[in-house]
């Protein structure tokens, strides 16, 4: 008796619902959820918190940090060492 080592791969929906944004692609995961999808197919669904449509990184929407650096930002607050 052979044991299946492989996961079973099927198409699955994910779905970010913050950006009202679904994809459907092939994974592992699974969900008692289903969905049918644009082809009539009815498929299992995963929400995502977060997905490229709704990243920050992504959609531009990026908080930009300070220029100055750390250290620089230390050594305005604090000094240099060893000077004086």
């Amino acid at each position: 008796m052979q044991k299946d080592k492989h996961p079973d791969y099927h198409p699955v929906v994910f779905r970010d619902r913050a950006a009202g944004y679904a994809f459907l692609t092939r994974s592992t995961a699974t969900s008692s959820q289903t969905i049918e999808w644009d082809d009539g197919e009815t498929y299992p669904v995963v929400d995502v918190e977060i997905s490229s449509e709704s990243h920050p990184f992504y959609t531009g929407k990026a908080r930009t940090v300070d220029s100055e650096g750390r250290v620089a930002r230390f050594e305005r607050r604090y000094g240099r060492e060893g000077s004086g």
